[in-house]
């Protein structure tokens, strides 16, 4: 992790100490937040991203904010991860009330289950 990194990382779980004992984790080159040891936040290229799903995807979408896109064989992927506001980023209020937001989104992800059975299919 370079120095950078690690200020933004840091300015990032600084910011959110009102939500509670967030960590971040090291990730496929970015990391993980989370919370109660559920993930509902990444960085990636020094950018935060919040979980998003039907609830909470709006605010963001109305703000422009674009979701996180990463690379598969050649297809760019969309997660159900947006990006968080810059003018957040400094507002510790407004970026509190975005990760409560990307939690309980998070926890309904979690509740739901997996999208895809995992394993072998049986013919």
């Amino acid at each position: 992790m370079s120095t950078r990194e690690d200020a933004f990382v840091t300015h990032v779980l600084d910011q959110l100490d009102a939500v509670g004992p967030v960590s971040a984790r090291a990730m496929f080159g970015g990391f993980g937040l989370y919370l109660r040891g559920v993930m509902f936040a990444l960085i990636a290229d020094e950018t935060l991203y919040f979980k998003t799903d039907a609830a909470n995807r709006a605010a963001f979408e109305e703000a422009g904010m674009a979701p996180f896109v990463y690379e598969n064989k050649g297809r760019k992927v969309a997660m159900s991860y947006h990006e968080a506001p810059p003018d957040s980023l400094e507002d510790k209020e407004a970026l509190a009330e975005l990760a409560r937001g990307a939690y309980a989104a998070a926890q309904r992800a979690k509740a739901a289950g997996p999208r895809r059975p995992r394993g072998r299919r049986s013919a």
